[in-house]
């Protein structure tokens, strides 16, 4: 198995938590990026984006109060402009996901971050 693995993580979050768990107990160590002080970059995000096949909505949490202060809910808004948004405001970013084998998974459920490696 590559220990070529990379999970972005919210150390607060109990699903990132128990992601992580779960990687360490089927023998990986992953490079563990907490994305609330290092956000991905815009184009890692584009790229994550597509290899989950979501559009940035659909990575978004949208109870946050960033979504509902930028007016994230407007159908107008570009998919570049709402990559941006995810990356200027990383909180807005659901967890965990996990990279491994060119592919993503996002871990909700948890287990669903074994099937990518």
């Amino acid at each position: 198995m590559t220990n070529d693995i990379t999970i972005f993580h919210n150390p607060r979050c109990s699903k990132s938590r128990a992601a992580l768990e779960l990687l360490r107990e089927n023998g990986c160590e992953p490079h563990i990026v907490e994305y609330l002080q290092d956000p991905p970059s815009v184009q890692e995000l584009e790229r994550i984006l597509n290899l989950l096949g979501m559009e940035p909505r659909e990575l978004m949490r949208r109870k946050e109060e960033e979504y509902r202060l930028e007016k994230l809910d407007d159908s107008g808004l570009t998919r570049k402009q709402l990559i941006k948004a995810l990356h200027d405001h990383p909180r807005l970013i659901e967890r965990p996901i996990v990279l491994a084998n060119g592919k993503a998974a996002l871990g909700r459920p948890p287990e669903s971050v074994l099937e990518i490696l």
